[in-house]
This record gives structure tokens, C-alpha cells and sequence, in this order.
């Protein structure tokens, strides 16, 4: 399937005027502008932070990485295009630099170093026929991957120091208990974990759901909280506190959830005049950062595609 059919599909699953904030300042005077402007033709998906101010965002035509400086907006290619390739998810582990990067349709994962934009591995999640490594989320010993086209996460195992395994180990972990799989749809899609990796939480975009999962057995409990979840997209957690990206309704969903992360409640929604479809989510400090993949607009050469910050 050609990378052009895959996102019209993915448009149909899924079925510039900039606010006039003024940047942020610190200590030094400098500021950390509240637009950074993406390469134009980018069609870009997700997005991570790294060990200090840079962003890594990647490319759904080529698999490309784009890394910038969120206090200068500046930034270039750290991954060139590569036929064949697609960067959807991508979360860079600060142990190692290694970045981990979600391959969609082809049903990869690759993991690049964060400095010199080197691969270090790439890794055949499955051999599904329809698949797609949405995106991933890691902890102190693995990377998880989520698929939005089968009921069943993917875990790569890391070291204490981040690295992986040696020979690099795929373990599959079925989804199962309350998990509602929708046929034909796009179902999990971003994925977050508790600070000591015993709880995962990942979006079901088709079910409107949002579930707790145990990542040792894949069972997975509903959310309760008290309405739909329309729209989940990428996903941040700080401390009890759930971003949800929901991407066509162009904001963020703030959501308090209990100790356990069984129940929570929307606590508040985030909006922006410069969201265009954001769908994936990072953090610097007490600023929230978002990709707009501008699902509405077909990839072009010169499509312009942005990065929008929110103050928490």
C-alpha cells in the first residue's frame, strides 16, 4: 500500500491565524517561542522531548526525524527520508538518548540515537498483514508499543541504563478484560505509564474509551470517567494528571485520575488558536507542546505544519 493511500485511510478512520500570546520568558532574558514552524511538506505525527530543550518530531510520507531547540525554534533533518518508512509515536528514553520511534503501517519499530540521529535498531514488531504501530511509551524496563489494528501491545525489553537487549527481545502481550476492539477501525492509539511502570494507559480512539493496563498480562480495565472519551489521540500523564490530545475536536482534555488510575474526571479543556488537528503531545517544564498533523489537508510540498505550546 502506498504511503499516499495509507494516510487517506487514515483520514477516513480518524473520521494561518496564530494567537497573539507573547513567548515565554526566563531567567535570561531569552524566550521560547509559542509557534515553531516545521519544514513545509513534513506531514508530521508525533512528537517527544529530549534531555533538555530539544524536540523530535517525525514524518509520516519517509520516516524522517526533524529535531529543533524549543527556545530558538530552530532546528534540522536528524533522520533523512528512507524509503518504505513511516514515523508515527516517538518517545526518547533520557537513560540512553536512544530515541524509539513507532512505524505504522510497516509494522516496525526504530531506534535511533537522539545526538547523531544514527540507527542503532530496527525491530519487525509483527508480520500482521494490517497493522500499525501507532505509538510507544517507556519505562525503566521496556518500550511499549501500541497497534491500532490489533488487540495486542509490544514490548521491547531495555537495561537500567536504557539500552536494549542483546539480542533485541519482542515480546507480544495480548489485550484482554474489558478491551473493546472495534472491527474495522482504528482502536489503540496513545499510550502513557505510571512513573513506576506498573500501570499503562492507552486511548481507544474507535471505542471512546480510555483503558488501564497491565502490562505483565494485557489485562485491561475501562476507565470510569463519567463520559465518552471522543477523539484520543497522543497522551502525556504527570503524576496523576492525563493529557489527552483530541485531535479533531482541536484540544487537550486535562484529566485527574485516582491513585489507582481506575476512575478520574476531566478537570479541564485546553484550547489554542493555533491547533490545526494536533495529535500527539510533549512537555518542558510547565509548558505543553503539540504537533498539528493537519489531517484535514492533504500532504503537499507546501503545507506548512506547526508546533503550538500550552501553558499547563
Amino acid at each position: 500500500m502506498s504511503i499516499k493511500r495509507i494516510l487517506l485511510v487514515l483520514l477516513a478512520v480518524l473520521f494561518l491565524v496564530l494567537p497573539g500570546s507573547q513567548a515565554l520568558a526566563v531567567g535570561n532574558g531569552e524566550t521560547f517561542p509559542p509557534i515553531i514552524q516545521l519544514p513545509d511538506g513534513f506531514a508530521p505525527e508525533g512528537i517527544a522531548t529530549g534531555r533538555g530543550t530539544p524536540f523530535y518530531v517525525g514524518s509520516l510520507l519517509n520516516g524522517s526525524i526533524y529535531k529543533g531547540d524549543l527556545r530558538t525554534g530552530e532546528g534540522d533533518l536528524l533522520v533523512h527520508p528512507q524509503p518504505g518508512r513511516i514515523a508515527v509515536g516517538l518517545k526518547v528514553d533520557a537513560r540512553s538518548n536512544n530515541l524509539f520511534v513507532s512505524g505504522g503501517p510497516t509494522g516496525t519499530a526504530s531506534i535511533y540515537d537522539a545526538e547523531t540521529g544514527a540507527e542503532i535498531a530496527t525491530v519487525q514488531l509483527t508480520d500482521a498483514a494490517a497493522t500499525f504501530i501507532n505509538d510507544v511509551i517507556i519505562t525503566r524496563e521496556a518500550a511499549y508499543f501500541s497497534d491500532s489494528f490489533n488487540p495486542v501491545l509490544y514490548m521491547l525489553p531495555v537495561d537500567p541504563g536504557g539500552r536494549l537487549s542483546d539480542p533485541v527481545e519482542v515480546m507480544q502481550i495480548p489485550l484482554s478484560g474489558d478491551w473493546e476492539q472495534v472491527p474495522g477501525a482504528f482502536n489503540a492509539n496513545g499510550i502513557a505509564a505510571s512513573a513506576n511502570g506498573k500501570t499503562l494507559l492507552v486511548a481507544n480512539s474507535a471505542a471512546q474509551t480510555l483503558y488501564r493496563i497491565d502490562p505483565e498480562t494485557g489485562f485491561a480495565d475501562a476507565v470510569d470517567l463519567g463520559e465518552a472519551l471522543p477523539n484520543g489521540d497522543g497522551l502525556l500523564l504527570v503524576g496523576h494528571t492525563l493529557y489527552v490530545v483530541q485531535n479533531f475536536l482541536n484540544r487537550i482534555a486535562a484529566i485527574e485520575l485516582e491513585p489507582d488510575f481506575g476512575a478520574g474526571e476531566i478537570v479541564e479543556i485546553l484550547t489554542h488558536a493555533g491547533f490545526q488537528i494536533p495529535t500527539t503531545i510533549a512537555r518542558l517544564g510547565n509548558s505543553l507542546y503539540v504537533v498539528n498533523a493537519r489531517f484535514n489537508v492533504p500532504p503537499a510540498p507546501d503545507v506548512e505544519y506547526t508546533v503550538v505550546k500550552v501553558n499547563r
